[in-house]
């Protein structure tokens, strides 16, 4: 069992940031991919980023591209999610969520945490 605490949401001016953190117990947290994804009002939840636990990869979805950055710090148990440049478009909860592969598709993901939510005003 992994569990997974996000924090770090917020109401921000479009063009600001924020960065969001995902604290991780449980098993090994050093062993386990994580990715972000995003839920807005009335759509599907969608991948954001992900990063590999052997190989420290990332991967984007288009449209945060540029804008957004995964990290993970291993000691800490936490991963980490750099906002910038936002827009009103990025509005959504954000989850994080851990599986044993990077992987874009939401059913690759065995645990999640309870989402933060992201607010950017025009």
């Amino acid at each position: 069992q992994v569990q997974l605490v996000e924090s770090g949401g917020g109401l921000v001016q479009a063009g600001g940031s924020l960065r969001l953190s995902c604290a991780a117990s449980g098993r090994t947290f050093s062993l386990y991919a994580m990715g972000w994804f995003r839920q807005a009002p009335g759509k599907e939840r969608e991948f954001v980023a992900a990063i590999s636990y052997t190989t420290g990869s990332t991967y984007y979805a288009d449209a945060v591209k540029g804008r957004f950055a995964i990290s993970r710090d291993n000691a800490k148990n936490t991963v980490y999610l750099h906002m910038n440049s936002l827009k009103p478009d990025d509005t959504a909860v954000y989850y994080c969520a851990s599986g044993r592969h990077a992987s874009t598709l939401i059913e690759h993901y065995a645990y999640w945490g309870q989402g933060t939510q992201v607010t950017v005003s025009s």
